[in-house]
């Protein structure tokens, strides 16, 4: 089933293959419910976002708008723009693409990738650095923003049913990091009401899967602090703890790899 993969986590970074292949096939999609009930005052009369608008944290905290059962054509558009990587270490190259007909703004979020990535944080205090390149046929892997049933098209041959539950995966056997729209756009209520934490957890969360790192179902896993859901948590279902000290106990939403700024040993 899509939801049972393994607490292990993947060999020392610098044996983590970038590309097709490397993840054990036993990981699976992340899941959260499709019927997520949104945030109160999450509707319809929110703005879009648009190219010419200011990529700002403010437009962050937004909710927008969409289908949950959205299918576009399926062809992809480069985000335009390079950002070199801040720091020292492993350095992955990746590009960002966003679905054609898409009406949310790729600059957004490819700013928040880059950001997110890189931060003390995330992924880059564990010795590597991400750059962003606007050539996908030269990057390691390319993180995709697509409609909800572009997702499953790619997704469920490759790791399960993701339209179960309308959510992204990394789709194993492809370059491809896929973030479905509708939970970029809308979040979970799983995760709880911070949007702008619940976008970081999703890019961290697919990417470290792109990394070689499987699901966690305990509190404080991998190091973190005690009560904290680990990101390879499906936070997206939900924060209760299925394993460990905490189990049947919600975790605390958590969009960090290593809340504390440095990885633990």
């Amino acid at each position: 089933m899509p939801d049972e993969g393994t607490s292990s986590q993947a060999a020392g970074d610098d044996q983590a293959a970038p590309g097709a292949g490397h993840r054990p096939t036993d990981q699976a999609a992340s899941r959260g419910s499709e019927r997520d009930p949104v945030a109160p005052g999450s509707a319809s009369a929110l703005p879009l976002p648009t190219p010419q608008s200011p990529t700002t944290t403010d437009q962050l905290t937004l909710r927008f708008p969409l289908d949950p059962k959205l299918g576009l054509s399926g062809k992809f558009d480069t985000v335009p723009g390079k950002e070199a990587a801040p720091g020292a270490g492993r350095k992955y190259t990746y590009a960002v693409e966003i679905e054609q007909g898409l009406q949310l703004d790729g600059e957004l979020f490819a700013t928040t990738v880059q950001k997110t990535l890189n931060d003390k944080r995330s992924w880059a205090s564990g010795g590597l650095t991400f750059e962003r390149t606007d050539s996908s046929p030269k990057a390691d892997f390319v993180v995709r923003l697509a409609s909800p049933e572009t997702v499953h098209k790619t997704c469920s041959p490759l790791v399960g049913d993701t339209s179960e539950d309308n959510v992204s995966c990394d789709a194993f056997g492809t370059r491809w990091v896929m973030i479905n729209a509708w939970r970029w756009a809308q979040g979970s209520t799983a995760y709880g009401d911070d949007i702008v934490g619940y976008r970081q957890m999703l890019i961290n969360h697919e990417v470290g899967h792109r990394l070689g790192h499987n699901h966690e179902k305990s509190c404080g896993a991998g190091g973190i602090g005690a009560g904290l859901a680990p990101v390879m948590m499906q936070q997206t279902k939900t924060r209760v703890a299925s394993e460990g000290s905490m189990k049947g106990e919600t975790c605390e939403a958590n969009p960090w790899p290593y809340p504390s700024g440095k990885l633990t040993k």
